[in-house]
């Protein structure tokens, strides 16, 4: 909540608040940095409606891409490159700075309810913004059923002025229902149209076509800047297995994975969303012979694990009861928490 000035309070302290206002405002126009301040740096205005084409819409984007990317836009030579790189860098600080900035600069990030509040505990308060979630195990877990909960909670306020906002579907099993996010609406007391039409679906068909909507994610984003809040791909890995079989493909399959990833975490980062996976599991072979309680493994190899900013492991238990595990986290402890699947989606098992 922002603090208004109020008239029996000392100039002194009115000037403090007014001028934490203005470095809120301006933390948050520095987010959203359009490469359109780069016609005021030299850079012609064909020359960004190139860059916007191509998905990259803000200052980040621009630094996060590298010079070899931006080249092979078409219409883009190497010098024009160099002068908009260049340009990038006197706007943005692409330094060093000290712990204490960059944790001032992590205050907007956010956590999104998952409807279950022992499952938020164990998370950390929920999914965190500018950080990929990831959540494996085998079918029957609860994977598509925290996504379609996920797509309600987004949209509901919740802790540390999180206003709720709209989400981002990528589907590539034909899993998505959104007459299954109309009794969680319900559940939560929303108007079931009104949250629908809060929710952005695409169904992805081939692994190419599911790193071209990246694109128009990012497009998307920009236009309404701030109005996103999370993306979900439900599931990352399952058009990448179909288009690339055998140990053969497997390096380039890796390599076009691995791009994918890195876009999602730089979308993520660049727009301040959440940004929540599901993966598969396959049998491992060699569990048997080192002994191995658990014979499976989530696909994807160690470009996914390392990708994750979190990773959490689904199983079932006891009837509707599911349970979650920290797998891997850099900030969560490694712990266990149970949830239950209902007609209102995920929330608390009843002990």
């Amino acid at each position: 909540m922002v603090l208004r000035p109020s008239p029996a309070m000392f100039p002194e302290e009115q000037e403090a608040i007014e001028g934490a206002e203005v470095v809120e405002a301006e933390e948050e126009d520095d987010f959203f940095l359009d490469v359109d301040v780069l016609q005021n740096h030299g850079i012609n205005a064909a020359d960004i409606k190139k860059l916007k084409t191509a998905g990259i819409c803000t200052l980040k984007g621009i630094q996060m891409a590298t010079k070899k990317k931006l080249c092979a836009i078409k219409g883009l030579s190497e010098a024009k490159v160099d002068k908009v790189k260049e340009a990038c860098c006197k706007l943005l600080n692409s330094g060093f700075v000290t712990a204490l900035e960059f944790s001032d600069k992590r205050r907007c990030v956010f956590h999104i309810s998952t409807g279950s509040q022992e499952l938020d505990k164990l998370m950390g308060g929920g999914l965190e913004s500018m950080a990929i979630t990831e959540a494996f195990g085998e079918f029957r877990t609860g994977k598509t059923q925290l996504s379609h909960t996920l797509c309600v909670t987004a949209q509901l306020p919740g802790e540390g002025g999180y206003t709720g906002g709209k989400v981002i579907f990528i589907d590539t099993e034909n899993t998505f229902r959104p007459d299954r996010l109309r009794p969680i609406a319900d559940r939560f007391n929303l108007d079931q149209s009104a949250m629908l039409d809060n929710v952005l679906y695409a169904r992805a068909y081939t692994s190419e076509h599911q790193y071209e909507l990246m694109d128009m994610v990012a497009a998307k984003l920009h236009e309404e800047a701030g109005v996103f809040k999370l993306l979900i791909v439900d599931s990352i890995m399952a058009l990448f297995r179909v288009d690339f079989s055998g140990r053969g493909e497997l390096a380039d399959r890796q390599q076009k994975l691995a791009q994918m990833l890195s876009r999602l975490q730089k979308i993520s980062e660049e727009y301040n969303v959440a940004v929540f996976l599901t993966n598969q599991m396959t049998a491992d072979p060699g569990a048997a012979l080192s002994f191995q309680a658990d014979p499976k493994k989530p696909v994807g190899g160690h470009i996914l694990a390392h990708a994750s900013t979190t990773r959490i492991s689904l199983r079932k238990g006891r009837g509707e009861v599911r349970i979650a595990k920290i797998y891997d986290s850099p900030d969560l402890p490694e712990s266990e928490a149970s949830f239950a699947i209902t007609s209102g989606g995920v929330t608390d098992a009843k002990e």
